[in-house]
């Protein structure tokens, strides 16, 4: 099992720049975010995550595990879209899926080459995707590609955790941009508390 890598460093950047999200960051303590470095895996992880509990898609990823049994591009593509969407998922996704697998087949886009891109030619290239839209590349950048200064507005959970630790009734963009300035360029690790944050009770 893969975490996301951090040090006390990040830490004590964040701590400085943010009083009130220090004291959470103390408070917290490290945190392991699960990653998946195969970038092809993480996609299909989030195309199936998305808009269902994270208990829902834990049963669907363990149904493609067995059904793929190693989940490659090439295995993937030779499975009929009917078996994919018996494994819970609605058509959509299923088709999203194989989707993803024949452009990584084909090098219609360059999986291997995308570690070298920066984070907005990342964005850029693998929304081309069916399915994949920006949070979706977010999310990447961070579960795979591990960078460090991503902090996502379209996710809800760091919107909620935001509101949550500074008690805001309301969150614009330009608001949020004004986060993301102040975490930067340790947005990402700024992002792991905030998820805490938001799921703490």
């Amino acid at each position: 099992m893969n975490y996301y890598s951090y040090t006390i460093k990040e830490l004590d950047y964040l701590k400085e720049r943010d009083s009130i999200l220090g004291a959470e960051i103390d408070k917290i303590g490290m945190i392991k975010r699960e990653i998946e470095p195969d970038i092809f895996k993480g996609l299909i992880s989030s195309i199936i995550s998305q808009q269902i509990s994270t208990k829902a898609a834990i049963t669907i990823k363990q149904r493609l595990a067995e059904l793929i049994e190693s989940i490659t591009p090439e295995n993937t593509e030779k499975i009929d879209l009917e078996s994919i969407q018996k494994c819970g998922m609605s058509l959509r996704k299923a088709s999203y899926i194989k989707g993803i697998a024949n452009a990584a087949v084909t090098k219609t886009i360059d999986f291997e080459n995308l570690h070298n891109l920066s984070d907005q030619e990342v964005i850029k290239e693998i929304v081309k995707l069916k399915g994949v839209g920006e949070w979706t590349a977010e999310m990447t950048l961070i579960h795979s590609l591990q960078r460090p200064d991503i902090l996502s507005f379209k996710d809800l959970g760091i919107r909620r955790g935001i509101m949550k630790l500074y008690d805001l009734k309301n969150l614009t963009e330009d608001e949020f941009k004004k986060y993301r300035e102040r975490y930067s360029p340790h947005c990402t690790v700024a992002s792991l508390y905030l998820w805490e944050i938001s799921s703490s009770k």
